[in-house]
């Protein structure tokens, strides 16, 4: 190997370390892939991304002038897996109407205790017979 080659080599390991050094703490938690509600348990204390709905048929716990910052309710993943959720910060808007959720946290026993939640709320451009309807009439007038 050629000395320019040896010295690029070196050049191009620093820049990966210094990359890696300057991640972020808890850096490899934004690396997780999304589980289900077993895989989140199989992980426990483990940092993840689970894809649920509101379980809507249980109660939703949200009392904002008590403690704005708590809310916990049950959710259901797409295998029918159940757990129950706790965010420690204020409920999103919308929250009830939300197709879908993203919770990004860790399984702490049979609680999993949620960062963040993204929400996939409903497209307002499905084709819905009855919204296509509505939308001609008012076209039409």
């Amino acid at each position: 190997m050629k000395k320019t080659h040896i010295i690029l080599l070196v050049l191009i390991i620093g820049a990966i370390a210094a990359l890696i050094s300057l991640m972020p703490k808890g850096g490899a938690e934004m690396l997780s892939s999304y589980e289900t509600i077993a895989g989140a348990r199989e992980k426990s204390g483990k940092f993840v991304h689970v894809v649920a709905k509101l379980d809507k048929t249980e109660p939703v716990d949200y009392d904002a002038i008590k403690n704005p910052n708590y809310l916990s309710f049950t959710a259901v993943d797409s295998t029918g897996g159940k757990m129950k959720v706790v965010y420690s910060n204020a409920k999103p808007d919308n929250f009830e109407h939300s197709e879908r959720l993203v919770m990004k946290g860790k399984m702490n026993g049979e609680v999993f205790e949620c960062n963040e939640i993204l929400m996939k709320c409903p497209s307002k451009y499905t084709d819905d017979p009855t919204r296509i309807q509505e939308s001609m009439k008012k076209n039409t007038n």
